[in-house]
């Protein structure tokens, strides 16, 4: 009897202390904390105290800032867009004199949210077509190098790299060889730097726009074939992109630090040709050589 009752003493200390145990295990979250001084502002490209509303392109830069904030999302007539930097641009093609709401909704911990919105009346008098943008935005597009002809150089009113053309297989080992641009349909850019983890650029526009060399040294050229770039790099090429046509030429504009080819400080690519759905020919310009820059982009498989 008195071994039965040490056995159930026993395993009733065992049963408390295990109890006890447990207690001690339970963990606490701390306090979920939302956004904060959340705020959403805009810049219409060309609006001046004459031309409130703009230049006609339907351009508009927004901006949201916050505290305690992840990461953001921005949302115009019901299409959202994720855009962790807080920087993204619209194009309106509404024509005439319209008004669009802007929502910027911050993330926090926790998924917590907080939101504002602006107000923008914005001139649109040019649409992009409608064969442009379906072909813009079909398949994913890359420099096609084995083909040759992919980049050249020339002067500011070239139309072709008069000064050097790119034969089959030029620059086939720089960060540009793995790049891919996909182009949505919601305005967003998608920039897809490879496995290497490198792009191609000139040495000054690279030096300029990414803080420093990061031990990279420029050709004879002033070219850094093989330039290294984080995530944060990533997206900040990444963002959004529209269509313009200044003096009657279709154009690509990025935002943030968007490009094609190599980095040269050049956020707007003319459209040369686009008779070929599956090829097309572009234009951009290097200020600080003073030259123009000219590319062939594919969605070829």
């Amino acid at each position: 009897m008195k071994n039965i009752n040490l056995l159930l003493k026993t395993i009733l200390a065992l049963v408390v202390f295990t109890f006890v145990s447990c207690e001690d295990e339970e963990y606490k979250l701390g306090e979920i904390k939302a956004p904060s001084n959340v705020e959403i502002t805009a810049q219409i490209v060309g609006a001046d105290a004459d031309n409130p509303s703009g230049d006609g392109t339907g351009v508009v830069h927004f901006e949201a800032k916050g505290g305690d904030v992840i990461t953001w999302k921005f949302v115009e007539n019901g299409v959202e867009r994720l855009v962790p930097s807080g920087k993204t641009t619209y194009a309106f093609s509404n024509l005439g004199l319209n008004t669009y709401t802007v929502s910027a909704i911050a993330i926090g911990a926790g998924g917590s949210t907080t939101s504002a919105a602006i107000n923008v009346e914005v001139l649109a008098t040019y649409s992009p077509p409608a064969d442009l943008i379906a072909q813009l935005t079909t398949g994913t597009w890359r420099v096609p190098i084995p083909d040759g002809g992919h980049m050249g150089v020339g002067p500011y009113d070239a139309t072709t790299g008069v000064w050097w053309t790119a034969g089959a297989g030029d620059k086939s080992t720089t960060g540009m060889k793995d790049d891919l641009y996909t182009f949505h349909a919601d305005g967003t850019f998608t920039f897809d730097v490879g496995a290497d983890f490198e792009i191609f650029g000139k040495g000054y526009a690279l030096e300029t726009d990414f803080g420093s060399l990061r031990d990279q040294e420029p050709d004879g050229n002033n070219d850094v074939e093989n330039f290294p770039v984080t995530q944060e790099d990533v997206d900040k090429i990444s963002g959004t992109w529209y269509i313009t046509a200044p003096g009657g030429v279709e154009t690509i504009n990025f935002s943030g630090l968007g490009f094609i080819g190599f980095y040269s400080q050049s956020h707007a690519f003319e459209i040369l040709d686009r008779s070929k759905a599956d090829e097309w020919k572009l234009k951009s310009y290097y200020a600080h050589e003073s030259n123009a820059w000219f590319w062939t982009i594919t969605n070829r498989e």
